[in-house]
């Protein structure tokens, strides 16, 4: 019964900004009764917050499935963009990364980990260079080399990667070299990819790297492998 009193207070709380419906002491009747109800019925309160909180969730979660299904081709099925695992897998994750990101570094293998166990799930890697400049240039090299020799680019790939701390131009030639390759230029498409992967990354709103779209969600940061182990069981499980 109170919770009706409260609800039926609470419609009329809007109009108590109108002058011309309720007097001073109308007013002041209706406030100080939705404030006692709400002292003397706080869970009340607790309620609300956990009903606004799910459905904002909700509506988080429609607005990402909503940008996944616009961009189903840029997202899956660019073929500038390294992809590892079966070509008919069931989850595919796409993977936004930095090759100067610590974090990246260390989540990078988990999910290599898991793709080379679990035949029903690929990956996909966006380059996504926000830390340096630097970054624009390992990334470049990678996704050159990408087109030209795909089984070197994972070399060049986990030698990026591997590497502690921030790439210079020094160390990116490095990486190269000990793969056996030297590319004088970049691909000029390799630009055009990474500011698809930028204009991607806003519209899924990823702050940082990584970030990695997992089916229904995005897993930002890194996890531990028994973490990512339960997500991607999860998703999968959406998929049957």
């Amino acid at each position: 019964m109170k919770k009706f009193i409260l609800l039926l207070l609470l419609m009329t709380t809007p109009l108590l900004a109108n002058n011309h419906l309720f007097t001073l002491e109308q007013k002041a009747f209706l406030q100080e009764q939705i404030r006692e109800t709400l002292i003397n019925n706080p869970e009340i309160l607790v309620q609300a917050a956990n009903a606004y909180r799910e459905q904002r969730q909700q509506q988080s979660q429609q607005q990402l499935e909503k940008i996944v299904k616009q961009n189903q081709n840029r997202l899956f099925n660019d073929p500038n963009s390294p992809r590892l695992g079966a070509a008919d897998a069931k989850l595919v994750m796409v993977y936004f990364t930095d090759y100067n990101c610590s974090f990246c570094k260390q989540f990078d293998p988990l999910l290599i980990k898991i793709v080379q166990s679990q035949p029903q799930v690929a990956l996909i890697i966006k380059p996504l260079p926000f830390r340096a400049q630097s970054s624009v240039t390992a990334a470049r090299s990678a996704l050159s080399l990408w087109k030209q020799d795909r089984e070197k680019f994972w070399l060049l790939h986990h030698r990026l990667m591997a590497k502690k701390g921030y790439h210079d131009d020094a160390s990116i030639k490095a990486a190269e070299q000990k793969i056996g390759i030297n590319l004088m230029q970049f691909d000029s498409q390799t630009l055009d990819t990474i500011n698809d992967n930028l204009a991607l990354a806003q519209q899924l709103d990823v702050q940082g790297t990584p970030a990695t779209l997992i089916g229904s969600q995005v897993l930002s940061g890194a996890v531990s492998y028994e973490q990512l182990q339960r997500i991607v069981k999860t998703e999968l499980e959406k998929l049957k």
